[in-house]
């Protein structure tokens, strides 16, 4: 196992940006060991599966999530407003950075992660190689 790093700048697109840089590195199966910074844009898709939500104002990341791999990534976003309510779900793009975002990714090199989809739940679902 081994970490790839990164800094967000503003404006740039979180999801966006987490995915190119799984492609740049050609990560296989990875997971998100830190990712803090601040939003001036939320876009999550919330609990019912559906519904895509954004928010336009600062937001400070409380946590994050999810699995990463060049053959998908699937990651999940909490973040809280300056009145301290925090709001969480499914990360989209949309997500829009503020000052900065620290993102840490470790590395798996014995598997590959990849989606592949699942009748059951109706969504491509990570499957382990």
């Amino acid at each position: 196992m081994y970490q790839r790093t990164k800094r967000l700048l503003p404006g740039q697109d979180l999801r966006f940006e987490i995915e190119q840089f799984v492609q740049d590195h050609h990560v296989k199966a990875g997971v998100v060991l830190s990712l803090v910074g601040c939003l001036t844009q939320l876009c999550l898709r919330v609990a019912d599966g559906k519904t895509v939500k954004t928010w336009k104002e600062p937001f400070e990341i409380v946590s994050v999530t999810g699995t990463v791999s060049e053959n998908g990534c699937h990651l999940h976003l909490s973040a809280s407003n300056q009145e301290g309510q925090t709001y969480g779900g499914h990360l989209k793009e949309g997500c829009l950075v503020g000052t900065t975002v620290e993102l840490v990714i470790a590395v798996f090199e014995e598997i590959a992660y990849y989606r592949e989809p699942d009748e059951q739940t109706g969504y491509d679902e990570l499957v382990i190689r």
